[in-house]
């Protein structure tokens, strides 16, 4: 599914993909969003109950956002990733483990 509106979503006038990425995952919640869909759909509601303090404004932003960027997307069972958003989530659950070693590692000194 190609991305509807890139040119919008871009942070910056590099025109580099990795760029509107780390545009879009530097806005705030947008991350924590994220790790709350990688086990399991979630409703607007349940999603604004796991992020805590979101206004229903801004998770409505962000959630317009991701689906512009094809990351996530609406059904029956709520907010879930879409394939490529499968893929982004991977990539989210392996700096998890990797942060916790750091953690570890420092922990250690």
């Amino acid at each position: 599914m190609p991305v509807k509106n890139i040119d919008k979503a871009r942070g910056s006038t590099t025109g580099r993909p990795i760029m509107v990425l780390l545009d879009m995952l530097g806005k705030r919640w947008t991350l924590r969003i994220m790790w709350e869909l990688r086990d399991h759909p979630l409703t607007f509601r349940d999603l604004q109950k796991q992020c805590g303090d979101i206004s229903p404004t801004t998770l409505n932003s962000r959630l317009h956002e991701l689906r512009d960027l094809a990351i996530i997307d609406h059904g029956a069972g709520g907010y879930h990733y879409t394939p490529i958003g499968e893929e982004l989530g991977a990539q989210m659950t392996a700096l998890d483990s990797w942060s916790r070693k750091w953690s570890d590692q420092l922990g250690a000194d």
